[in-house]
């Protein structure tokens, strides 16, 4: 149903707009009665050879969202009806902000991907807290931390740390964006000596608070095989948690979209299909070089449940999806589970 009438009728509006729009539809059919429990007999998979016990959390299955879909903490209630076993909120910086200027969100229908330059549009830290306070504690909530736009590279590090001292109470783990090729002075996030600092802070601040969390780093596709070596010592010698690999690409080879339409829509990171095997590159050299030495969630790419075996087998504990939800529908979080019981 979703693949032949909703996603046709969707898919003939504006990206963003109709993002918003689904929003509000989801919203508004979990408030009629039974429509919630029908949801969660349609999509939610019980097992517990699904679940996954990863850096002190228990994940009922192990298919999250990743960051970006819900920005602002405002449907992970709803959301968590379709199955997810982690919804990853975000990414949330300081002072709320508008973003890129519109248009920034674009659809590569021939290739099953997007392209994006959002800029971390959110309503900022107050605003997610009020939402979280409404959480139901039916999933798993991790938190994607960013900075403001503005913020000058000498502040990058307090930004980090005011919205990880603020959400702490209210998530089950972090996460330190610093891979999103949309924001100012990306290169000083992938420093390796302003990683450490940043990653050294937020563990100060953890250790201070009555109940530690997860601190994970999400990271870029494009790195290369040296970067990624740095990554695995910087794993070693912070004792991070864990990686999500990956964000959004800048590449954009063997498109089938033309190349007068990637110049109109112009700079973003590309997500979905189209960086599957670069996604699963990454995971399986981290996995093999540090010999599994820590968690990998794996995104990128994730449209199909073979898709997230590929991820699984490559060396991820967890996979994520985002544009898969979009193109294939709620459909694809049971699919992915329930191709896992098999192969348990």
């Amino acid at each position: 149903m979703y693949n032949l009438i909703i996603r046709p009728i969707f898919f003939l509006f504006d990206p963003e707009k109709i993002h918003y729009f689904t929003f509000s539809l989801i919203k508004t059919l979990s408030k009629i009665p039974f429509v919630t429990s029908i949801f969660r007999s349609l999509y939610v998979v019980k097992d517990k050879k699904l679940e996954r016990n990863l850096f002190g959390l228990t994940f009922e299955n192990p298919v999250g969202l990743a960051a970006g879909f819900d920005k602002n903490a405002v449907l992970y209630n709803e959301l968590a009806n379709f199955g997810f076993g982690f919804i990853e909120i975000g990414t949330i910086t300081p002072k709320g902000q508008a973003g890129n200027p519109k248009k920034r969100l674009f659809r590569l229908k021939d290739d099953k991907g997007i392209i994006n330059r959002m800029g971390f549009n959110n309503d900022g830290i107050a605003a997610a807290i009020d939402n979280l306070k409404k959480n139901k504690g039916n999933v798993i909530i991790g938190g994607n931390l960013g900075k403001n736009t503005a913020t000058k590279p000498e502040h990058y590090t307090e930004d980090y740390c005011q919205v990880f001292t603020a959400l702490h109470p209210y998530v089950d783990y972090f996460v330190l964006n610093v891979s999103c090729p949309n924001v100012g002075s990306h290169a000083k996030l992938n420093d390796k000596d302003y990683l450490i600092e940043l990653i050294s802070e937020c563990q100060k601040l953890n250790v201070k608070a009555s109940k530690q969390k997860p601190i994970l780093l999400k990271i870029a596709p494009d790195l290369n095989q040296n970067q990624l070596d740095e990554i695995v010592e910087l794993v070693n010698e912070t004792k991070i948690d864990g990686v999500i690999a990956s964000n959004t690409s800048t590449t954009r080879g063997g498109l089938k979209a033309s190349e007068k339409r990637l110049q109109e829509i112009g700079n973003g990171g590309l997500s979905g299909q189209p960086i599957k095997a670069q996604s699963t590159a990454v995971i399986k050299y981290l996995a093999d070089t540090s010999k599994k030495a820590f968690p990998i969630i794996g995104v990128g790419g994730i449209h199909s449940a073979q898709d997230a075996l590929e991820k699984l087998e490559a060396g991820a504990d967890l996979v994520q999806i985002y544009t898969g939800f979009i193109y294939e529908g709620p459909s694809l979080i049971k699919k992915i589970n329930k191709a896992i019981l098999k192969k348990a």
